[in-house]
C-alpha cells in the first residue's frame, strides 16, 4: 500500500520484532504491493528484514475474534504452506519462524497480523507489466515445478467461486439507498447501479462455466509480474498469501499469452491447459476485484492515494467487463 496505516501505531513494530530475535535500529515504510503494509527493518547487526502487516477484516476492531480469527487462521495456514514448500522449492520466498514456538504469524493491535521475511535485494515488476516471452517461459517452468509438488498438509483449498461473491451480490441489491463509507462510497454505488445488468450477466456467465475442472494441484494464486522478484539472475516468487489447492489454470491465466506458452507447460507436466478454464479464472479474478473494491468503499475510508487508485481500478475493471473482457494484462 502507498499510504501508511492510519490506525496502526508503528512504534509497536519494533517490540514486535523482538519475537524474531530482531533488535531493530531502523524501520522504513515500503510503499509496495496492494492490500498489506510493508516495512524494511534493519537489525543491530546490520541485517535487513522485510516486515508485513496484513490487514484483518474490520470486524476485528476490539480484538481477534469472529471473522478476524478465521482470517488469521487462514493466512497462517498459507504461510505455513509457503514455509514447507521452500524446503524443496528454492524460488519460494517464505516467512521466517519466530523464536517463541516457531510461529510464522503474530497478531498486532486490533486488526493486523505480522510476518517477517528475509530481505531480498531484487527487482520486481508491476501488475500491468507485459511479460516478455523469455520471462513467461521462466515463470511457466516455476509453475510446472510447483504444480508437480506434493501439497503440504497445511495447504488450503481454494474454491472456484469468487470469495467476494456474496458481498458483491449484497451490494448490487443495495444500490437503491445511500452508501456512507467515505468520499468514494456514493460514486461507487452509482457506478455499480449503472452497470448492475452487466455484473449480473457476467455472474451468470461464470455460473455457466462452472464444472469439474480436474484434479487440483498446489497453486500460487497470483503469479503476476508484481510478485516476481529477480535476484542475481534468478526468478523468485513472493506473496504466498493465496497459495492453495486448485487447478493449474488458476495460475496459468496470469502468465500464458500464446499457444507456445501453453505447450511449454503441457510438455513439462503432461497436462494440457483447458482454454475454457483459463477464461473462467480470468473472469473470476475480475469479479473478485470488483467485490473487493466495492467492499472497501462501503466500509469506512478516506481520501487517500490507495483509495483513489482503487476507484480507478474499479472503474477500469467494470468497463472491461461491460466490453466483454476482463482486467487481465
Amino acid at each position: 500500500m502507498r499510504d501508511r496505516p492510519a490506525d496502526l501505531d508503528e512504534s509497536l513494530l519494533v517490540p514486535a520484532l523482538e519475537a524474531w530475535g530482531i533488535k531493530a535500529v531502523g524501520l522504513a515504510y515500503a510503499p509496495v504491493g496492494f492490500g498489506d503494509h510493508h516495512w524494511i527493518a534493519t537489525g543491530a547487526d546490520g541485517r535487513r528484514w522485510f516486515l508485513t502487516a496484513a490487514t484483518l477484516p474490520r470486524e476485528a476492531a476490539g480484538g481477534l475474534d469472529g471473522v478476524a480469527r478465521v482470517a488469521f487462521g487462514e493466512l497462517g495456514r498459507a504461510l505455513e504452506t509457503a514455509a514447507a514448500l521452500s524446503a524443496t522449492l528454492k524460488f519460494v520466498v517464505a516467512p521466517v519462524p519466530d523464536l517463541d514456538g516457531g510461529a510464522l504469524l503474530r497478531p498486532l493491535a486490533a486488526r493486523y497480523a505480522v510476518s517477517v521475511f528475509p530481505f531480498v535485494d531484487g527487482v520486481t515488476g508491476g501488475f500491468d507489466d507485459e511479460p516478455a516471452e523469455h520471462d513467461r517461459a521462466q515463470v511457466i517452468d516455476l509453475l510446472a515445478e510447483l504444480h508437480a509438488t506434493a501439497p503440504p498438509p497445511s495447504t488450503p483449498s481454494r474454491p472456484l467461486q469468487p470469495a467476494g461473491r456474496a458481498a458483491l451480490e449484497r451490494a448490487l441489491a443495495e444500490t437503491g439507498r445511500p452508501w456512507t463509507g467515505g468520499p468514494y462510497a456514493e460514486p461507487a454505488r452509482a457506478l455499480l447501479a449503472r452497470h448492475a445488468g452487466t455484473l449480473h450477466a457476467r455472474l451468470r456467465d461464470f455460473d455457466r462455466g462452472c464444472r469439474d475442472l480436474g484434479p487440483p494441484v498446489v497453486t500460487h494464486g497470483e503469479p503476476h509480474p508484481g510478485n516476481l522478484l529477480r535476484h542475481e539472475g534468478r526468478c523468485l516468487l513472493v506473496d504466498w498469501d493465496t497459495v492453495g489447492l486448485a487447478v493449474p489454470e488458476r495460475d496459468l491465466w496470469l502468465v500464458a499469452r500464446t499457444p507456445d506458452d501453453l505447450a511449454r507447460y503441457a510438455a513439462a507436466t503432461g497436462r494440457t491447459p483447458d482454454p475454457a478454464a483459463l477464461a473462467l479464472y480470468r473472469l473470476r479474478w475480475s469479479l473478485d476485484d470488483v467485490a473487493g473494491y466495492v467492499a472497501l468503499f462501503r466500509a469506512p475510508h478516506g481520501h487517500t492515494r490507495d483509495a483513489e487508485l482503487s476507484r480507478h481500478f474499479l472503474s477500469r475493471t467494470i468497463d472491461d467487463l461491460a466490453a466483454g473482457g476482463t482486467s487481465a494484462f
